[in-house]
């Protein structure tokens, strides 16, 4: 077997952006397949997401490590707004990137958090959770966990920012993680008030195999539909949940897999979503149900599918359009929470 990406399949070729078909041609085809290879931590090296923007102008770019007593350290990047901070404070999202919780950094989506601190004019805290093979489950969600509380606990003081205005969200395993932090928040005592969750192309389930079946029990079409998509096919999505999610049995948690979520009373707390899922994508089917069991639930959950796209597309928002187009959305999306309808 080839251990490149290779030609985009005959099946999905016609179905895609041409945008992304000369992209993928160009600058992905031919690049080293990393689940077909053995491991080295080596392969993080590099751009992961090719084809995004410099970030644009924010008021400051800071990095911080974030430390709680008893906890692991966790690096953090703090992008603030220009201008002078609202009364109260500045509304805040504490994001976590894409990857498969076994690629990516604070560096990977710096566009988007750049142009959603300035579009949603809030602070946003990328946060760098450690990475599977060397950092398993639930080293991830407990990293993210620890900047989600440090952001609420100390926020108004080390950030300027307003803790009754904060908003989570991530992309692909952060969008994962966002959803899992989301539920963690609501049962806490005393709970942390989340008022929004931006979910892209969210993983919801880890027990879903090549054949589209689950534990829970699902069935996602998109997973057999789409796969031979390009970028994410079920092939590389199982290498990236075996590396973090060895345990079979822990991929049943809802920090590992939110969906399976068992408590009415914590869905019945989750607050309201925009959620972006992708029409080619293999995990579209997971993030349409999370969105229906949010909407079951009572919340209101804004769902966007973009055509013709497969996963993923959001850092690559200098080459594609779409890809830009779900940055905007989501950060529109959080401006209308954090200053109203209105604006």
């Amino acid at each position: 077997m080839s251990t490149t990406n290779g030609p985009i399949h005959p099946d999905v070729r016609p179905l895609l952006d041409p945008e992304y078909v000369d992209f993928y041609e160009k600058h992905i085809a031919s690049r080293t397949a990393l689940h077909r290879i053995p491991w080295n931590p080596a392969c993080r090296v590099g751009p992961i997401n090719l084809g995004g923007l410099e970030p644009c102008k924010v008021g400051s770019v800071k990095d911080i490590v974030i430390s709680l007593p008893g906890r692991v350290s966790v690096p953090a990047r703090v992008f603030t707004p220009e201008g002078d901070k609202p009364e109260g404070g500045w509304p805040v999202l504490a994001y976590y990137h894409g990857g498969g919780w076994v690629l990516g950094n604070i560096d990977t989506e710096n566009s988007f958090s750049a142009r959603t601190c300035k579009t949603a004019k809030c602070v946003v805290v990328s946060v760098d959770y450690r990475l599977a093979p060397e950092h398993v489950f639930p080293a991830a969600v407990d990293d993210s966990w620890t900047a989600l509380e440090w952001i609420y606990e100390h926020g108004v003081k080390e950030l300027g920012t307003n803790p009754a205005k904060l908003a989570v969200g991530g992309t692909s395993a952060g969008g994962n993680l966002s959803a899992a932090l989301t539920q963690r928040a609501v049962q806490r005592s005393p709970p942390i008030p989340i008022v929004y969750q931006v979910l892209i192309v969210p993983c919801t389930d880890n027990t879903v195999q090549e054949d589209g079946t689950s534990l829970l029990p699902a069935f996602y079409e998109s997973w057999v539909k789409w796969k031979n998509t390009a970028a994410l096919t079920p092939e590389k999505t199982l290498w990236f949940r075996n590396h973090y999610l060895p345990n079979k049995e822990q991929r049943l948690h809802p920090d590992a897999s939110p969906i399976y979520q068992k408590d009415p009373k914590v869905w019945a707390q989750l607050p309201d979503a925009w959620i972006g899922v992708l029409e080619l994508d293999i995990l579209r089917d997971e993030g349409e149900l999370y969105a229906r069991k949010l909407r079951e639930a009572g919340k209101m959950v804004e769902l966007v599918v973009y055509p013709a796209s497969p996963h993923p597309i959001v850092a690559m928002d200098q080459a594609l359009k779409v890809g830009y187009q779900v940055g905007e959305d989501a950060a529109h999306a959080l401006l209308k929470v954090f200053y109203g309808p209105s604006v």
